[in-house]
């Protein structure tokens, strides 16, 4: 059996998460203490109290999610996981990619808090609100929403952000040209093309002022090679360089998530077990529609935590 440990991104969040892994272990509510401090913020209350909406702004959502994330790979370890030895590779949905390399030892807990805090503002700020949009595409092949991008790029930047597999492609760009491209995509067969209640163009060209500020933040952080393989958004393969690691953060900004081509790569190397790490289930349920014969397991509560380690460590 090898096993692969994936870690949510934005839109798993919720009010409450992580508070039950807190009460019921000490290592977790380190976790919690060590990102509220690193962040000047006690960004816990908002994770566990809300309000929801300022949970929901990208610049707390991204590290409230790492700290679930971590949260629970910590109490995994102090109850005798060894990543290195049970786990073949990690990998993470966007945000989630940071969570995978803290988990992996790339970058320290406080590093990790402070760089999601310095990407959420950067990805909130690079352009402004109302200009650019996101949007769905359900039941498309890749080429076929490659092909409405392209011919809706006569209205401003629109490409794909996010493939996730399952037939579900996210497009991203200038606010006319989401638009337009959704439009097409209807025309050509899709089966739904759903507008996204997103605050700003994410995995698109317009985030090009994010991707400049965190090639800045990420040069000037400590960075180790990850213990675990760590399998990259936009090369969908394996990366064990952290300068490299570092290299394709600054370009994921910009750049697709390629989710379905990660777990692809993950069944065609001899992964049988997913286990989604942190808040939600999303990426449990994407796993599924993607290869029939990798079985998915979300773990986010104290008993899910019990689950995991007894069927992983036997």
């Amino acid at each position: 059996m090898s096993i692969a440990f994936t870690f949510p991104g934005q839109g798993s969040q919720s009010v409450g998460m992580g508070k039950d892994l807190a009460e019921a272990f000490p290592e977790a509510r380190a976790v919690f203490d060590e990102v509220d401090e690193a962040l000047g913020q006690k960004l816990s209350d908002v994770m566990w109290d809300g309000p929801e909406e300022t949970l929901t702004l990208t610049a707390n959502a991204q590290p409230a999610l790492m700290a679930v994330s971590v949260a629970a790979i910590r109490v995994m370890e102090a109850r005798g996981l060894n990543l290195a030895d049970k786990v073949a590779f990690v990998a993470g949905h966007s945000l989630g990619e940071y969570s995978a390399l803290c988990a992996a030892d790339t970058f320290s807990l406080a590093d990790t808090a402070r760089l999601l805090r310095i990407r959420g503002d950067a990805m909130q700020s690079a352009v402004a609100v109302g200009q650019g949009a996101m949007a769905a595409i359900i039941g498309l092949e890749h080429s076929d929403v490659d092909a409405v991008c392209a011919a809706a790029r006569d209205a401003g930047i629109c490409q794909i952000a996010n493939d996730n597999g399952g037939g579900q492609l996210v497009i991203s760009g200038s606010k006319a040209a989401v638009e337009k491209a959704a439009a097409l995509a209807t025309e050509k067969g899709a089966k739904r093309a759903i507008m996204l209640p997103v605050s700003a163009p994410f995995h698109s060209d317009l985030m090009a002022p994010a991707a400049d500020a965190m090639r800045h933040a990420l040069d000037k952080v400590e960075k180790k090679n990850p213990i675990v393989p760590v399998i990259a958004n936009v090369r969908a393969a394996p990366v064990y360089d952290a300068e490299e690691i570092a290299k394709l953060l600054v370009t994921q900004v910009t750049g697709q998530v390629r989710w379905r081509e990660t777990v692809e790569w993950f069944g065609a190397n001899g992964v049988t077990s997913l286990y989604e790490i942190g808040a939600g289930k999303v990426l449990t349920g994407l796993a599924r529609r993607i290869d029939k014969n990798i079985s998915g397991t979300a773990v986010n509560t104290p008993a899910d935590i019990e689950a995991a380690l007894a069927a992983i460590l036997g």
